[in-house]
């Protein structure tokens, strides 16, 4: 066994040398790389090391865990089908004791979720660097006064473009394919192995040359200031329909057998059914029912025709987007003039007081400048639109049809969901970290270190801006709800418990998220310390379910009678009020602080202690 193998293994370096061999090693030189080469590297590391995707700059490992995680999915997945095509006696519950392959439909169902997984995560991430793909302010001032040519400048971006998304595609897919041969023990591992990763390739890119064709068009033919409004509905838009589709797949995939065996319009149409098609004409050859031959053809002109319009309107949306950013975007009126009297009725009631007034249009106009910022309210209002339409939607086959209903207890849970998902999304927002400077006029007025009153009124001005939007929000989605509702959920006890419990969320929800939010919004630091992305997903995982059993399981107490109602208010307002009372404690403690400047280290003064 070699010496570098033994290292690999043992995950070690190479030994230690001295200072005499080292010097003997003569001066380190580094590899001389061409102009292009190091444009390419440059793109490269921006896609990953921009405020959205590593605001703490430590990109590389930031790759390493965005890499794992996007592979991690379909590996997991091919490791459960193991009981499914080697059943032991008694499981899988339903499947023969004597063994042998699962059913067709099965298989098929199988071998539709790695294509449907390659294609939502091509989808997510494509729309994730969506503001990437095309220069900046920092490339026009930095990049175009170099002695570098402008059509090098676009060859070198398109080519970072193809390696990331070729990468990405790699990461998603790559190692489900390790154990499926292993797992499936397919009668022909040649076609087995050329159908999966052909299809899985061609969906996944087909994604993600759509979504840039859909930018490309955009800013081609109708320039950077109508995008711009556009652009974030379209990927609110785009994420909400990729993770619907994921979340879906468990119902979907019972109509499966339906779409295909009908030869209905809607598999014709669905893209996911076209490289399910491929899949399928590979693995089965000649013997594959004649829809999948049809698919397979759909998908592979769709597939070229992606990739050609993508190619073919980069660079228009190229030269526009150039052109705006050296020409400006020019001055236009950003008062709202339709907001005018909402905020002369808030001036007058609750926000009467300076401190409050000025956090509060502070926010409101800082929230939507940052890019950072943008996109957080945008994955998280796709992915929890995504999440209220599976609990809401189901489909059922009657007669060979597939239909789709509205589920009861799916409403319920809905409105809780909907509080879960806004008000997690602009906390998100608040806490990222922002421009430390942004707050110098509020250290002017306010002093270091602030008041522990005026920091109160900062705190509730923030609140109040998070829960006047929350309840437009929950507003809508409530009235809507009601407009889908069967009719037993319409009666004026199931109303009323169904209100209190959209209420009682929409405070509560805002208590628990901004409990040890002490800075002013908008301006947090970078955090000292790597934070836990498995404990952070984890969180979700657990307060996801519980937000969306809570309704289910308390209002049919609620609508027993008036005095359930009652106590049940009674419990939301002690609650918050218990909540308010710990939140002022935290503030009051945080003002107590010794406050350091901004050129000061915090461990020689503070120690790593709290006074």
């Amino acid at each position: 066994m070699s010496e570098s193998f033994q290292r690999l293994l043992t995950m070690s370096g190479p030994p230690a040398l001295s200072l005499n061999a080292q010097a003997a090693l003569g001066p380190t030189q580094s590899p001389e790389r061409s102009q292009f080469s190091l444009l390419v590297r440059h793109f490269l590391e921006r896609f990953f090391n921009h405020e959205t995707a590593s605001s703490d700059g430590d990109a590389k490992a930031r790759l390493i865990l965005i890499a794992c995680a996007t592979g991690l999915p379909g590996f997991m997945v091919a490791l459960y089908l193991w009981p499914a095509y080697h059943p032991f006696p008694g499981w899988p519950p339903g499947h023969p004791s004597n063994g042998g392959l699962p059913p067709y439909w099965l298989q098929v169902n199988h071998h539709f979720f790695f294509v449907l997984y390659s294609f939502v995560a091509m989808g997510v991430v494509t729309i994730f660097e969506w503001d990437m793909f095309f220069p900046d302010l920092l490339d026009l001032f930095v990049l175009t006064t170099l002695p570098v040519p402008d059509r090098r400048l676009f060859q070198a971006r398109v080519a970072a473009i193809a390696i990331f998304i070729s990468g990405f595609l790699f990461d998603a897919n790559f190692m489900a394919p390790l154990v499926l041969l292993a797992v499936v023990d397919p009668p022909n591992p040649l076609h087995f192995f050329g159908g999966h990763l052909l299809a899985v390739a061609a969906s996944g890119l087909f994604s993600a040359a759509f979504i840039l064709a859909v930018q490309g068009v955009l800013l081609a033919v109708f320039g950077e200031r109508i995008f711009m409004r556009l652009s974030l509905l379209i990927q609110g838009l785009l994420i909400t329909v990729l993770m619907l589709l994921m979340l879906l797949f468990p119902v979907l995939s019972g109509a499966v057998p339906v779409f295909l065996e009908s030869g209905s319009v809607y598999a014709r149409c669905f893209p996911p059914f076209w490289f399910l098609g491929v899949y399928q004409r590979v693995l089965e050859g000649t013997s594959a029912m004649p829809i999948y031959s049809q698919l397979a053809r759909t998908g592979c002109i769709a597939l070229f025709t992606a990739i050609a319009l993508a190619t073919l309107t980069y660079p228009f949306a190229y030269l526009r987007r150039t052109q705006m950013l050296v020409e400006g975007p020019g001055t236009r009126d950003t008062r709202n003039w339709a907001a005018f009297p909402l905020h002369k009725l808030i001036h007058a009631t609750l926000l009467r007081l300076p401190a409050r007034r000025a956090v509060f249009h502070f926010i409101s106009q800082t929230m939507l400048r940052l890019q950072r910022n943008r996109i957080y309210l945008v994955l998280y209002g796709g992915v929890g639109l995504s999440v209220v339409a599976a609990t809401i939607l189901r489909l059922k086959i009657v007669h060979q049809q597939v239909r789709m209903e509205v589920s009861a207890d799916g409403l319920r849970s809905a409105i809780g969901i909907v509080a879960f998902w806004t008000i997690a999304g602009l906390h998100m927002a608040f806490v990222s970290p922002g421009n430390r400077q942004g707050n110098w006029i509020f250290r002017i007025a306010h002093g270091r270190p602030t008041h522990c009153r005026t920091a109160m009124q900062q705190s509730q001005a923030a609140k109040l801006w998070v829960l006047l939007w929350a309840s437009i929000i929950i507003a809508g989605a409530f009235v809507t709800f009601r407009a889908i509702a069967p009719p037993e959920l319409l009666s004026l006890p199931i109303t009323a418990s169904q209100l209190l419990m959209a209420v009682g969320l929409w405070l509560l929800l805002a208590d628990i998220f901004f409990l040890n939010v002490t800075d002013l919004p908008l301006t947090s630091e970078q955090p000292r310390e790597q934070s836990n992305l498995a404990l952070s997903v984890l969180k979700y995982f657990a307060f996801v379910p519980a937000v969306a059993m809570l309704p289910i399981a308390a209002e049919p107490w609620i609508e027993i009678s008036a005095q359930h109602f009652v106590l049940a208010a009674t419990m939301i307002a002690a609650a918050h009020l218990a909540l308010q009372s710990r939140h002022r404690g935290i503030v009051q403690e945080h003002c107590e602080l010794l406050t350091l400047d901004d050129d000061e280290e915090e461990f020689p003064i503070k120690l790593g202690l709290r006074y």
